[in-house]
């Protein structure tokens, strides 16, 4: 069995900027609902798996705006065209497409996806993560993969997507999975306005290489050879370690929807009349020839 989880705003924000320019004739902007089922659609094609969800950001967790008050306020407000899209795709879309909705008021959708994920490896379920979301990389190992398709990952310029699992996320950052929490704690996440101890990305992995975790290095603070760097550490100590409970995941949330129930399971006749209403012609007519092929499918099981 193979579980796909599915990081929704970042797709939603992904593709309205991705594609410029799409309403259908009424006025209505749709670049966003058309990215958003072309990209869940590849995905199934290129990974088919049984299971699958669709997480949503609901909120902010209090334990993190309790650390740090300031945590993503400097995420822009989202465009006006989006919105409504965003809620077409949420209350509708994603269903059709035949992916649950899972969300939590105040609880943000990687906490959710760990949780998930976790669950998933204790009843050998392959995982496979749709996400850009740098926390959620520490969850990769036996089991847990990230599916991305940016091009920077791609072993070949021909290859579609990528699944990164440890040796690829352990090239990628520079360290193992299990330390690139470290990482983000020495040198923040600007997208999350999670301040840096003055440490770059890589300077913070080769640190960890050398030392082994963040408790090792500051148990052995003399042996950094850099004093300037030792200054840093000394002095951002606080922040380390305040940086390293916000990007730590928070999995011990019960599953809102039980794993079982996460089967995909697309409505074709209600995504092809909701295709229809956005006048999308390309994808129209594979979703018509997609139905047609399982309506065929079916009843020829049902013969036999």
């Amino acid at each position: 069995m193979k579980l796909l989880l599915v990081d929704g705003h970042y797709y939603v924000y992904r593709s309205f900027f991705a594609i410029q320019n799409l309403s259908n004739s009424r006025g209505e902007p749709t670049n966003a609902i058309f990215g958003f089922t072309k990209t869940l659609r590849l995905m199934i094609k290129h990974l088919q798996p049984e299971l699958g969800a669709v997480f949503w950001d609901e909120g902010l967790p209090e334990k993190r705006m309790t650390l740090q008050p300031a945590y993503k306020e400097t995420r822009k407000e989202m465009p006006p065209p989006m919105v409504p899209q965003l809620d077409f795709i949420q209350e509708e879309l994603t269903t059709l497409l035949g992916f649950k909705n899972i969300s939590l008021p105040n609880t943000e959708a990687d906490d959710l996806m760990g949780c998930y994920a976790l669950a998933a490896c204790k009843r050998n379920i392959d995982v496979v993560l749709a996400t850009n979301d740098k926390d959620l990389y520490q969850l990769v190992g036996p089991g847990v993969k990230v599916y991305t398709t940016a091009k920077a990952d791609l072993l070949s310029p021909k290859d579609a997507f990528a699944l990164l699992g440890e040796p690829e996320v352990t090239t990628k950052w520079g360290v193992p999975p299990a330390l690139i929490g470290d990482v983000l704690a020495l040198s923040g996440d600007a997208v999350d306005n999670i301040p840096s101890a003055g440490l770059g990305r890589k300077t913070a992995a080769a640190l960890l290489r050398e030392h082994g975790g963040l408790e090792s290095l500051f148990a052995n603070i003399e042996r950094v050879k850099s004093a300037r760097t030792r200054e840093k550490l000394l002095a951002g100590r606080e922040q380390i370690q305040q940086n390293r409970k916000m990007v730590e995941l928070d999995c011990d949330t019960n599953l809102p929807v039980p794993i079982d129930d996460l089967r995909i399971k697309p409505d074709y006749p209600a995504l092809i009349a909701a295709l229809e209403k956005c006048e999308f012609k390309s994808l129209l007519q594979e979703v018509r020839d997609e139905a047609a092929k399982v309506g065929t499918v079916r009843q020829t099981e049902l013969l036999l």
